[in-house]
Formats: structure tokens, C-alpha cells, sequence
């Protein structure tokens, strides 16, 4: 009798203890997908409205280089005035890690804005959509490696076969445009498998804030996208690009800076909770409301039957892979609950 009631209070203590630490992994679990959720969506409203009002920019205002170098002026400035108190920056070394972004960032604006310029939005968003395919290779090599289901591969399959056929009926007026797609395509892979493992706390991660990673993206990025600017003469030709701007044409313009901002915030967010091939499958995928606006409300582009076909099922094939990977990121979550217990 006397053993028992030395014993029983430390079971109830330790029953206690367990059932507080299974409500906070509950509570941890719900917060995270919450603020995945939120991450991702805001990051798929600003995907669509930059690919939408790039379009309209470039073709207003043809000096590709002078209207990046606007957007991270944009950013650059805004973030200094306004979110200045949040940027944080561990150290130098920090900030060199990260500035190894930079170019990659910069990268994948420029190519985006001549891919828009010499091809239609639909070619661009079905051609990315193999993307995932080359960074869910390379995610193989980073020191907490990606598992790989059957049913992903199988999904990744279905988008590139969906690209193929969508580029099998193309017209030759728009074969230019595929090389620029192709080139941003494999820098938008190396720039979020490169954020990726300087973000992802499993990783390798950078102690830097998210504002300052986008500070840093963008008042950096000014360099190089600037001297592109001179290397081209579009300096030269911007005063008279400029005075020919309509009030429509400066808004839109206007509206690239804020979305802008908006895209390199959130991408940041969202790329430090997902992997960097879930991330490209769900900018890829919510950029398929893109084709419906091309071809049914902007007239502009005109379907087959075949690239119709294509296009449903790579998006078809992005719900596939989406549902597959967050089956396998549970199993892996739950294992590691199952080791820590």
C-alpha cells in the first residue's frame, strides 16, 4: 500500500506531462499549416497578377532591363522606409551566403519579362510546369535529402507529357520565346533550390530575417540589373520611352513595383515552410487561371484541341503531385514524432 501511493503521483505527472506535450505539438502542427496556407496563397494571388501585368508592362514599355531595375527600386525603397526596424541581419557571413542569391533572383525576373515579350503567358506557364522535375534531382543532394513516391514521379510525369503536348502544336512565330522560357526556367530552379537550403530550418539556414532577405534581394540586385541597363543602351532610350508612356501604361507599371514586392515577400515566406519542388508545382499550377484569361477573356491566344488537352492534364498532374507530396511530408512528419516520443 505504501508503494502504490509513493508511485501513483509520479504516473499522473507523467501522464500529465505527455498529454501537454501532445496538445502542444497539436497546436504547432495546426499553426504551421495555417501559416503555410496563408504563405501559399498569397504568394499564388501575386504569381497570377505579375504574370498578368508584366505582360502589359513589356509591351508598353519595351526596355526590359530599366523596368526590372524599377521594381527592385521599388521594393529596395520601400523596405527601407517602412520595414526598416524588421530587417535583421546575423552577420557578414550571413550576408555573403545569401548575396550568392542575387544573381539568381535577378536572373529570373529578366528572363520572365523576355519570355513574356516574345512568347504568350500560356507557353510560359506550360513550359515551366517540367520544372519540378529537375529540382526534385537536385533536391537529392542537399544534406536532408527529399523522399521520392511513386505516385510523385508519376505526377511529374503527367506535366512534362502535358508540356510536350502542348509545345507540339505551337506556331513558329512563338519557337523564339521558347528559349528564353527554357532559360528561366532552369534559373528559377537554381534560385529556389539555392533559397531552399538557405532557408529551410532543416537545412542550412541563414540567420536573416525575411525582410532583410528581401532588402538584400533587391537593393543588391540594382547592381548588376543596372549595368545590364547601360550594356544595352536602354538608358539612353528611356527618356523617350518614358514621354510616351499613357496614364494606363504608368499604372501598370506602377502595379509591377507593389506586386513585386509582394511576390519577393511571400515566395520567401512560403519557400522557408515547403520544399523547393512543391513550391515551383504550386506557382506552376495556380498560374494554369492564366490560360483561361489568355484564351477566353483577353482573346489573345487561341487553343487547339491538343494543347488544351495538354494543358489539363499537366494541371492534372499538379494535384497529383501536390496530394502525393503532402502524403509523404506526413509519413516523414510522423516518423520523426514517433523517434522524439
Amino acid at each position: 500500500s505504501f508503494g502504490s501511493s509513493r508511485r501513483t503521483p509520479s504516473i499522473i505527472v507523467v501522464g500529465r506531462h505527455f498529454n501537454r506535450t501532445r496538445h502542444s505539438s497539436a497546436d504547432f502542427a495546426m499553426n504551421l499549416h495555417l501559416e503555410t496556407l496563408l504563405a501559399c496563397t498569397f504568394n499564388c494571388f501575386s504569381s497570377v497578377g505579375m504574370l498578368l501585368f508584366n505582360k502589359f508592362a513589356v509591351e508598353a514599355f519595351p526596355l526590359e532591363c530599366c523596368l526590372v531595375w524599377l521594381q527592385l527600386a521599388f521594393a529596395a525603397g520601400f523596405m527601407l522606409l517602412f520595414a526598416f526596424p524588421y530587417i535583421h541581419i546575423g552577420s557578414l557571413k550571413d550576408l555573403l551566403r545569401w548575396c550568392t542569391v542575387v544573381p539568381f533572383y535577378c536572373g529570373m525576373l529578366l528572363t520572365s519579362i523576355l519570355a513574356l515579350k516574345h512568347a504568350p503567358m500560356s507557353l510560359v506557364i506550360v513550359m515551366r510546369n517540367a520544372s519540378p522535375l529537375a529540382a526534385l534531382m537536385m533536391e537529392r543532394f542537399y544534406p536532408e535529402p527529399i523522399r521520392i513516391s511513386k505516385a510523385m514521379v508519376v505526377a511529374i510525369v503527367m506535366m512534362v507529357v502535358g508540356a510536350l503536348m502542348y509545345v507540339s502544336k505551337l506556331s513558329g512565330t512563338h519557337w523564339q520565346g521558347v528559349g528564353w522560357v527554357f532559360l528561366n526556367s532552369a534559373i528559377a530552379v537554381a534560385d529556389r533550390l539555392l533559397q531552399r537550403l538557405l532557408l529551410s530550418k532543416d537545412q542550412k539556414p541563414v540567420d536573416i530575417s525575411k525582410s532583410g532577405i528581401t532588402f538584400i534581394n533587391n537593393a543588391v540586385g540594382m547592381i548588376p540589373v543596372g549595368m545590364a541597363a547601360y550594356w544595352k543602351g536602354e538608358l539612353q532610350q528611356l527618356p523617350v520611352v518614358f514621354a510616351t508612356l499613357s496614364s494606363g501604361d504608368q499604372v501598370y507599371i506602377l502595379l509591377t513595383c507593389l506586386i513585386g514586392l509582394s511576390i519577393c515577400y511571400t515566395g520567401i515566406w512560403a519557400q522557408s515552410l515547403i520544399s523547393a519542388t512543391s513550391f515551383l508545382v504550386m506557382v506552376n499550377a495556380n498560374k494554369f487561371l492564366i490560360i483561361g484569361i489568355e484564351a477566353f477573356g483577353m482573346h489573345t491566344k487561341v487553343l487547339s484541341l491538343t494543347q488544351l488537352l495538354g494543358a489539363t492534364l499537366s494541371i492534372v498532374g499538379g494535384v497529383c503531385y501536390g496530394r502525393a507530396r503532402q502524403q509523404m511530408e506526413d509519413e516523414v512528419d510522423e516518423q520523426k514524432t514517433l523517434l522524439k516520443d
